[in-house]
C-alpha cells in the first residue's frame, strides 16, 4: 500500500474488514493526501434485512422471527448484535478510524445491496451469458452458493454486495466525482455517521476493552469516558448483549446515523436503480452491466486449465496390493502442520507389508484450516496413493461449537494458532512449496448430498468430502476378522475423542500412539504454547483440545505418548538436514529436504519463526510406531497421568502425574538420535514406494504430451 499510494493519487476500494486501511491510515498520516476517495462496501444505516422473515404476518406459532428488519446482516449473532454488518463488524475500531480519515468516503450499505438480489431471473440470464472463462468461473462459484444454501431462500437472500459497491464506485469515478455522486447504478443520499465501537454507558471497565482495561494509559491515546471506551462485545453468546428469542443489545460495528461531534458527512447509496428497459426481465441497471462486463472480450482470461494443457487428464494411482500380505492396519490422524506433512511421506515409505496405511483423519482444530486438506490429496497422488481415503474432522473443538447456531463457535484454544507468518497462512501453502506437489484429482468440494443430510444434491454428490466418522467406520468394515487399528495421532485429540464418545468402536483401536503433551518436572521445564504466556506448561495438541485429550486418556486405551521433551531430543534442523544430503535423491527427500531446510532458514533469521523445531519433532511419532525399537535404541517408562480442562486458558491441556490413577501410560523417554535420523533418512531414500508423479512440473510435462507417448 505505501508503495502503490506513494505514486500519486489513488482510489481505495474496501470490499472486507478495514484493519490492513486503517493500519495504513493511522502509520502513514503524510500519505493521506494521496488518497482521492475511499470506496466501502459495508454497514447497515436504515437498512432492514429482508431475509430471517416469517411468510405472511409473522404470526405462524412455528415460525420464529431471526434477524428480520435489521439494520445489520449478522445472521449468526442478531440475538447478542442486530445492528452490524459482518464487514465493519470484523474490526469496528479499524472502520472508525477509515471513516474519521479526513478522506472522503463513498458507502455502499445494506440499504442499497438489500434491493439488488441475486433473482431467478438474473441467476438464469447469468447461466445463458458465460462467455468468457471468468464469466464461467463467476457463474460456477454463484452456482455451487445457491446449490448448498442453507434453505430455500436463496434468490431472496443472497444479494451482489461487492460486485455492486465495484459497479457504484467505477460508475462514480467514471464520472469524475461529479453531481453528488452521481451514477448508473444507485441512488445516492449524504449522510451524518460514525461507526459504533464500543456500547454505553461509556468509561466502564470490565474487561472487555482491549483498549483500556488494565492500562495506566489507553492504547492510541484514546479519551477516557469517549466513544471507544464503553463495553465491547466479547462474544456471540456475550450475556451483556444477548437477548434469548428477541433482539440483542451491542452495537459494536453499526454504521449509525448521529449529530455532533462524532458525526462524519459520507455519500451514502439508498437504493439499487432499476432498469431503464422496464420490458426487461432484469428489473436492475446493474444486472446488465454486469453480465455485459463479464463477457466482453476486452483484457478476458486467456485459458483455463484444460485450453492451456492441451492433454490434460485426471489419473488416480491406485496400487494393486492383492497379492501382497498386509501388515498393521494404521490411521492417520493429523492436523496440517508442516511436520505432520512429513511424517506422512514418512508412514507412505515404510513397506505396505509391515504398515498399511488405511485411512488420514484431519484434524482442523491444530495448525491449519480444514481446506488444507488439498495438500493432503496431492501428497497422496505424489505418492501413487489416491486409494487413501482421508476424512475431515470438526472444526471446533470440543465443546466449543455455538449452542444456538453450531456451524459456528468459539476460538478459545484456535486463537493460539498465528494466523499469519508461522501458523495458518504458513500451513495453507505448506511454506510456499505446496504448489509444486502435482496435482490430484481429488480435492476439497463444496458438492454434497442429501443421503449426508444436505438440504438438496449438488450437481456431483460424490465428490462430497467425507467426515472422520464416516471414513472411520468405513474402515473398520473393511478390516480381517479379529484385527484391530493401531491410530497414530499428530494433532489435537478431537477425532479420536469423537470416535470414542459417538461410536461403539474403540474395543477395536489396538494401540494409539500420540504425539504431544508434556510432562513438566520442573519450573523451568516449559511447554510450547508460547502464544499464551499464562500456561507456561502445555502442549499445543493438548491445549488445543483439553477435553478431547482428557476424554482420550480416560478412555482406557492402551496408549504411548510421545511428549515434547522426547520430541525436543530430536529437533535438530543440521543434523537431519546433513543425513539426508547423503542419501539417495527420490523425489520424496528432495522435496522433504526443501521444507525442513525452509523451517530451519526462516528459524535463524525471523523471530516470528523460532517455534520452527516443534515440527521438527512431529515426524518421531510415525518413526517410533513403524520401526523396530532395538534400531532406535529407546526407552520407555509407564506413568499414570491426566489432561487439566477446566476451562481456564492458564490451565487447560497441562499434563500431571496422577498416582491416584490405576491403568498408566507408556511414556517414550529416549531414543538414539543419531540412529534415529539414519533411519528417517534411509526410508525416504528407499525406492521402493517411492513417487508416481514427482513434482508439478513433471505434471505439466505430462499434460502436454498426447498419452500415446507418455
Amino acid at each position: 500500500m505505501i508503495e502503490t499510494i506513494s505514486k500519486g493519487p489513488i482510489n481505495v476500494f474496501i470490499t472486507g474488514v478495514h484493519t490492513n486501511v486503517a493500519i495504513f491510515l493511522m502509520s502513514n498520516p503524510h500519505l493521506k493526501k494521496n488518497v482521492e476517495h475511499i470506496y466501502v462496501m459495508g454497514g447497515g444505516v436504515r437498512s432492514q434485512n429482508p431475509t430471517g422473515c416469517c411468510p405472511g404476518n409473522g404470526n405462524s406459532s412455528s415460525c420464529q422471527t431471526r434477524q428480520c428488519g435489521d439494520r445489520g446482516n449478522l445472521f449468526t449473532d442478531y440475538n447478542t448484535n442486530p445492528y452490524a454488518e459482518f464487514n465493519i463488524f470484523g474490526d469496528p475500531f479499524a472502520a472508525y478510524q477509515v471513516l474519521h480519515s479526513g478522506i472522503p468516503v463513498t458507502l455502499v450499505p445494506l440499504d442499497a445491496t438489500n434491493t439488488i438480489q441475486i433473482t431467478e431471473e438474473f441467476f438464469k440470464a447469468f447461466e445463458a451469458n458465460r462467455g468468457t472463462y471468468e464469466a464461467e468461473y463467476c457463474f460456477q462459484s454463484l452456482k455451487m452458493s445457491r446449490d448448498t444454501w442453507f434453505d430455500d431462500q436463496f434468490y431472496t437472500s443472497y444479494f451482489m454486495w461487492d460486485s455492486f459497491m465495484s459497479g457504484v464506485a467505477v460508475s462514480i469515478m467514471r464520472n469524475s466525482h461529479k453531481n453528488n455522486g452521481e451514477n448508473e447504478f444507485a441512488e445516492m443520499e449524504y449522510m451524518d455517521i460514525t461507526v459504533v465501537t464500543s456500547n454505553k454507558p461509556y468509561g466502564i471497565s470490565n474487561g472487555s476493552n482491549p483498549f483500556f482495561d488494565g492500562l495506566k494509559v489507553p492504547k492510541f491515546k484514546l479519551m477516557k469516558g469517549g466513544v471507544h471506551s464503553g463495553h465491547v462485545q466479547t462474544g456471540l453468546r456475550d450475556p451483556l448483549c444477548f437477548v434469548e428469542n428477541g433482539k440483542g443489545k451491542c452495537e459494536d460495528g453499526y454504521t449509525k446515523e448521529v449529530t455532533g461531534p462524532d458525526a462524519v458527512r459520507v455519500l451514502v447509496a439508498t437504493k439499487a436503480k432499476a432498469n431503464k428497459d422496464v420490458s426487461s426481465k432484469l428489473d436492475r441497471e446493474f444486472y446488465i452491466s454486469f453480465l455485459d462486463v463479464l463477457n466482453s472480450p476486452v483484457r478476458m482470461g486467456r485459458f483455463n486449465r484444460t485450453t492451456e494443457f492441451p492433454h490434460y487428464r485426471e489419473v488416480l494411482f491406485k496400487p494393486d496390493f492383492r497379492n501382497k500380505m498386509l501388515g498393521k492396519p494404521v490411521v492417520f490422524d493429523m492436523d496440517m502442520s508442516a511436520g505432520d506433512f512429513v511424517a506422512l511421506f514418512y508412514l507412505l515409505k515404510v513397506p505396505v507389508e509391515v504398515l498399511n496405511l488405511k485411512a488420514i483423519l484431519v484434524s482442523p482444530t491444530g495448525w491449519a484450516n480444514a481446506a488444507t486438506i488439498d495438500i493432503i490429496y496431492d501428497v497422496l497422488h505424489m505418492m501413487g496413493r489416491d486409494d487413501i481415503p482421508v476424512g475431515l474432522g470438526d472444526v471446533f473443538a470440543m465443546n466449543q461449537s455455538d449452542k444456538v447456531f453450531p456451524p459456528v463457535g468459539d476460538c478459545k484454544y484456535a486463537k493460539a494458532i498465528p494466523h499469519g507468518s508461522g501458523g495458518f497462512l504458513d500451513s495453507d501453502t505448506l511454506y510456499g512449496l505446496a504448489r509444486e506437489l502435482p496435482r490430484s484429482p481429488r480435492r476439497y468440494t463444496a458438492e454434497n448430498s442429501v443421503k449426508f443430510g444436505a438440504p438438496r444434491d449438488t450437481d456431483h454428490p460424490e465428490l462430497r468430502q467425507p467426515l472422520a466418522l464416516e471414513i472411520w467406520n468405513s474402515i473398520l468394515r473393511t478390516l480381517d476378522p479379529g484385527s484391530k487399528i493401531t491410530v497414530l495421532t499428530n494433532g489435537p485429540l478431537t477425532s479420536l475423542a469423537k470416535i470414542i464418545t459417538q461410536t461403539r468402536t474403540a474395543s477395536l483401536i489396538e494401540n494409539v500412539y500420540i504425539v504431544g503433551g508434556h510432562i513438566s518436572r520442573s519450573r523451568l521445564n516449559i511447554g510450547n504454547v508460547f502464544s499464551i504466556p499464562s500456561n507456561k506448561y502445555a502442549e499445543f495438541n493438548m491445549f488445543l483440545d483439553p477435553f478431547a485429550a482428557k476424554t482420550v486418556f480416560e478412555s482406557g486405551l492402551n496408549i504411548t505418548l510421545i511428549p515434547l521433551d522426547t520430541q525436543r531430543k530430536v529437533g535438530r534442523f543440521p543434523e537431519i538436514l546433513e543425513r539426508l544430503q547423503l542419501t539417495r535423491k527420490t523425489p520424496e527427500v528432495q522435496f522433504v529436504n526443501r521444507l525442513l531446510f525452509q523451517l530451519h532458514t526462516l528459524q535463524q533469521t525471523h523471530h516470528r519463526y523460532h517455534h520452527m523445531g516443534t515440527f521438527l519433532g512431529e515426524i518421531l511419532g510415525a518413526v517410533f510406531m513403524a520401526e523396530n525399537h532395538h534400531n532406535l535404541k529407546s526407552t520407555t517408562e509407564e506413568i499414570a497421568i491426566k489432561v487439566v480442562a477446566e476451562g481456564v486458558e492458564s490451565k487447560d491441556g497441562r499434563i500431571l502425574i496422577d498416582k491416584k490413577r490405576e491403568r498408566a501410560v507408556k511414556i517414550l523417554k529416549n531414543v538414539d538420535h543419531t540412529a534415529y535420523y539414519k533411519i528417517f533418512a534411509n526410508r525416504l531414500a528407499d525406492e521402493k514406494q517411492s513417487a508416481a508423479l514427482g513434482n508439478y512440473d513433471e505434471q505439466r510435462i505430462m499434460w502436454k504430451t498426447p498419452p500415446s507417448r507418455t
